[in-house]
């Protein structure tokens, strides 16, 4: 029985004093971590199990599938990228038809009430509405990740950065995850570039500014069995497609009393089309 919810998510707002926004993941002591202004709003998030089959990558931005991993331990970062990326790049090309993908990295979060998101050990959920990459950083990406003498042909056809998400170990009940329709979100209006200020470079996010025509959806409950593919890039700007699909982390009011705490892994891959 699909069910909706109320909560509160929590947006971006440009630093008032004009300043260009900037996330400092390991902010040095005594510096803020960032300069933007976190703007919370009521949403009502839409339950779509049971018309998943609705929300596709080049429609909504986002797109759901079921297929059990072969992999399931997920405790050890080397042994998720020589057993679960290939089998992760199998199942994106069978989904989008890609011809070439390449996992650039990995996030397992796991929820720890009380403690920080202080490392690389230690993430949790994401409880703000972004999306991991603009347009320019999608192409630094590129550039950074694959020799120099295969980028200009690459990056002549179309491509995409999608990140493969789903549960670990049991059913994503606390803190599930929220995806936005893109059809409801206005490109120009509501994405506000972040520059994400790491120790040895600079990347850049998009944070979501509030818009009441937002459309937020979740698969309630999502198992380890199922995933969510989640554009965060598309070279194709006609507006014939999708271009991407913000996301964010969100307490659901309806989560039983110990209910287990989410965890998750996040794969986020350049995916290459001839």
């Amino acid at each position: 029985m699909a069910s909706n919810t109320i909560t509160t998510l929590n947006y971006f707002l440009p630093p008032s004093d004009g300043s260009r926004p900037y996330t400092d993941i390991y902010a040095p002591s005594g510096k803020p971590v960032h300069n933007w202004i976190e703007d919370p709003h009521e949403v009502q998030i839409e339950d779509v199990r049971g018309k998943e089959e609705l929300y596709k990558l080049d429609n909504a931005g986002f797109q759901y599938g079921r297929e059990a991993p072969k992999h399931t331990s997920f405790l050890n970062d080397d042994e998720i990228e020589r057993e679960y990326y290939p089998e992760s790049i199998d199942l994106m090309k069978r989904v989008t038809g890609a011809t070439k993908v390449v996992i650039f990295d990995h996030t397992v979060r796991r929820r720890r009430p009380g403690e920080t998101d202080s490392g690389p050990e230690k993430r949790q959920p994401v409880p703000r509405a972004h999306v991991d990459q603009t347009p320019a950083a999608s192409i630094a990406r590129v550039h950074r990740h694959l020799p120099p003498t295969e980028v200009p042909s690459l990056l002549s056809k179309r491509f995409q950065i999608i990140n493969l998400w789903r549960p670990i170990s049991h059913a994503a009940v606390d803190w599930p995850l929220a995806l936005c329709d893109f059809q409801s979100v206005d490109f120009k209006e509501d994405l506000l570039p972040v520059a994400l200020i790491y120790p040895d470079r600079e990347g850049e996010t998009f944070g979501v500014k509030y818009n009441p025509n937002h459309q937020w959806k979740y698969l309630k409950a999502m198992t380890p069995e199922e995933f969510v593919l989640i554009k965060c890039s598309e070279s194709v700007e006609d507006g014939s497609v999708a271009r991407l699909g913000p996301h964010t982390a969100f307490k659901d009011v309806n989560t039983p009393e110990g209910a287990p705490p989410r965890e998750s892994i996040e794969l986020r891959a350049l995916v290459f089309y001839d």
